[in-house]
């Protein structure tokens, strides 16, 4: 029969025991540790890259919105209901008309000219159609602006979105822009019940969006500005303008919590504003109209805007990050 342990070797071995229980423990510690981070690092990652994607989607459906109301606003008094309207051309694209149809057609084929100051550039076609009767100038007037493949690239990153499908632009005040400076204030609204994106690594999504767009200002003293916010309400989530799936398969709501401000003295850019996304895991608050501080800037013309993510986790962990737009 095998001697028992002496009680120096039993003393050695307890120590040896408790020491591999410490270094399993350790080990488990930090193999903990390195999922947490990478997990984090992804979560970062993962709501970067969708806040990008959603300024970037929203400010390009407002500059799609703005081609719209110069073209409108250009097309005579049988669509305004005014004789005289604003004159205008837009750069990149050129515009027909087919008032005799009915719905009358306006529309917009965008052939990839880069606009002198311009950050994108912009392929396809949108159709903007309005039934026979319809002023523009009236009160509750609606338009439907169909997209058709239209592909927006971002000249900074070559960064692109295609969009396709359709959404309803909405004169909900009356007016028109032109008579801007004695109306003080034109509210227009922006819905849709799914548009399809497709992102740059062919991800394709569906978004709907729900938004107030509030003009003031002259445009013909350089001096509008274009204030927005969210219309849409989820449970006890407000102020909701855009959601749906982003590129990594998470469904998604942003709302609008500090109102989004553009302004025709910067090249009509997003100049302020804030909003917050919320995931099934985190929410994150991003603010626009940075420095590459992150810090409030003014207007910086041609240069660089920058906008500051911060996002927290289910454990309450919060990461910021500052990115250009």
């Amino acid at each position: 029969m095998p001697q028992s342990m002496t009680g120096l070797n039993k003393s050695t071995f307890m120590k040896k025991t408790a020491l591999l229980h410490y270094l399993f423990a350790f080990t488990l510690l930090i193999s903990f540790a390195a999922c947490k981070k990478q997990a984090d690092k992804k979560d970062n990652d993962e709501m970067s890259v969708h806040s990008d994607d959603q300024s970037q989607f929203s400010s390009e459906i407002d500059g799609i919105a703005n081609d719209a109301d110069l073209t409108i606003e250009s097309s005579g008094s049988g669509v305004t209901g005014r004789f005289e309207g604003i004159q205008g051309t837009i750069c990149d694209a050129s515009v027909t008309l087919d008032l005799a149809a009915n719905p009358r057609t306006i529309t917009i084929t965008y052939d990839g000219t880069v606009c002198p100051g311009a950050f994108h550039k912009r392929q396809g076609v949108v159709v903007i159609s309005m039934a026979q009767g319809v002023l523009w100038k009236d009160a509750g007037a609606a338009v439907t602006v169909t997209f058709q493949n239209l592909k927006i690239t971002r000249l900074r990153d070559n960064k692109s979105i295609t969009i396709n499908g359709a959404q309803t632009y909405t004169n909900v005040s009356g007016g028109l822009l032109v008579n801007l400076p004695n109306l003080n204030s034109i509210t227009h609204a922006i819905t849709s019940s799914g548009l399809s994106v497709t992102f740059d690594n062919n991800t394709q999504r569906t978004w709907q969006v729900a938004k107030q767009r509030v003009f003031t200002g002259n445009y013909l003293t350089n001096s509008a500005v274009v204030t927005t916010t969210g219309t849409h309400t989820d449970g006890n989530n407000t102020g909701i303008a855009e959601w749906g799936t982003n590129r990594f398969g998470g469904s998604f709501a942003t709302a609008i919590t500090e109102p989004l401000v553009i302004r025709q003295d910067c090249n009509f850019r997003l100049t302020s504003g804030r909003v917050k996304h919320t995931t099934s895991l985190v929410t994150a608050t991003v603010t626009f109209g940075l420095n590459a501080n992150g810090e409030p800037t003014t207007c910086p013309g041609l240069g660089t805007y920058y906008f500051k993510v911060i996002w927290t986790g289910p454990n309450g962990n919060s990461i910021t990050v500052i990115r250009p737009y």
